[in-house]
């Protein structure tokens, strides 16, 4: 059976900023989706991150740091909680959907570090951690559409909704439904086994890394840098 016919689990937070070594997680969610798209389960987090949320991001996702220190939840505890979450999911063999997952993944494995807890590859006894991203699988299989590939783009090109943009529950969803969609135009990536598409996504990450990085150094900073593993940034030693 396809993983398309499936259930899927999706994650998403939403942040302090955009450095996964630094920032903190403000909100998270995790999503179960039926086939048809419904939300069968869910679990939702609001943090007191410890340190000031910048008003560029609370301008995104609307959590000030007041709001954060009156009702978030200790960011130890939850951060466990999050780290667990996504770890039983994958366990019982559903798939995980992260959006930009290179960004998510890295930036709780980071917090796990913060507070002493197992990250989610410590949890999995090591293994992989196989994902489906759909910023990745995107640009693999339409990579000269023009256009923006933020969610809320996909999801127009998708025919997904979206109505809490950088709300974690709401991108969590619209990002596991754009796959669904993804799966369902584009057949061969529909049918491809799961650990097959995961590896697919490991070599297109890379070669859109290296596609972006050239650009980058052509148009804006010689010297700039672009990631190219995924699903995870390896640790700064």
């Amino acid at each position: 059976m396809s993983w398309i016919s499936g259930p899927l689990m999706a994650f998403d937070l939403e942040t302090t900023g955009t450095d996964v070594e630094t920032d903190r997680i403000v909100t998270a969610a995790v999503v179960r989706l039926d086939p048809d798209g419904a939300v069968s389960g869910e679990r939702n987090w609001l943090l007191d991150p410890g340190v000031a949320i910048p008003e560029q991001a609370s301008a995104i996702h609307g959590i000030s740091t007041e709001r954060a220190r009156a009702y978030g939840a200790p960011p130890a505890s939850a951060v466990e909680e999050i780290a667990e979450a996504v770890a039983e999911g994958m366990r019982s063999g559903t798939p995980l959907v992260v959006m930009n997952a290179r960004y998510d993944l890295s930036l709780l494995d980071r917090e796990c570090r913060r507070y002493g807890v197992e990250s989610i590859s410590e949890r999995l006894g090591g293994g992989t951690l196989t994902v489906i991203d759909p910023l990745v699988i995107d640009k693999h299989v339409d990579k000269y559409r023009k256009g923006k590939r933020a969610l809320h783009a996909l999801c127009a090109h998708y025919g997904v909704s979206l109505d809490d943009a950088h709300n974690a529950r709401a991108d969590a969803v619209a990002a596991g439904r754009v796959v669904r969609r993804m799966g369902e135009k584009h057949q061969l990536v529909g049918m491809m086994p799961l650990a097959e598409l995961h590896a697919l996504q490991v070599r297109a990450a890379a070669e859109q890394s290296v596609s972006l990085q050239a650009y980058l150094r052509r148009t804006a900073d010689p010297a700039a840098v672009v990631e190219p593993a995924w699903p995870l940034i390896p640790r700064r030693p």
